[in-house]
């Protein structure tokens, strides 16, 4: 993880961050998942209560090169403003960025259980009380399945930094709960 680029959302009167975000993300899945499985990290330098308007990628110089030449941001190069590929600082330290899924509403565990053929409504309602329910206040993009179709909130955890990186692989989505990614 020598090299990064970054990709900044740049303001728009017609669409808002999120928005753009979600649809940057989208593109960066699909993309990820045909052209760099497992090769390229993800980061987010403006990280707080939401996940900012800054993607940096994270991984060879190389294989930044020949996934920036996929031109898998057609579409949304007039939002978006992409930086040279560069060296990672000297001194850096380092982090995972992970999903996290969050069991969110008791309702909907009850009437997975339940279609699944797991629980009958009866046992569903007795076993998985609303206590059950969970809640968290991580940053978030909405994303779009595209094997279901359904919209869901793609929670990102920043783990602590490190002062050594540690090796792994990178989902599709740039996201991985061991691999880290450099951070400054």
């Amino acid at each position: 993880m020598e090299s990064y680029q970054e990709i900044r959302i740049l303001p728009n009167l017609e669409f808002d961050t999120e928005l753009l975000m979600a649809a940057l993300f989208a593109k960066l899945h699909r993309a990820l998942g045909q052209h760099a499985a497992g090769k390229i990290g993800v980061s987010f330098p403006h990280y707080a209560r939401k996940p900012g308007d800054v993607i940096r990628l994270h991984s060879t110089a190389a294989a930044l090169n020949a996934f920036s030449q996929t031109s898998w941001l057609k579409g949304l190069n007039d939002y978006v403003d992409i930086s040279e590929i560069r060296n990672v600082p000297a001194g850096a330290k380092h982090c995972c960025f992970s999903r996290v899924q969050v069991k969110s509403s008791a309702e909907r565990l009850r009437r997975r259980s339940v279609k699944k053929g797991w629980l009958s409504e009866a046992e569903a309602l007795e076993r998985i009380p609303d206590s059950k329910s969970q809640t968290t206040a991580l940053p978030f993009i909405k994303v779009k399945s595209l094997s279901t179709g359904e919209a869901f909130r793609l929670f990102i955890r920043r783990g602590a930094l490190q002062v050594d990186p540690a090796g792994g692989e990178f989902g599709a989505y740039g996201l991985s709960a061991v691999a880290t990614v450099p951070w400054f």
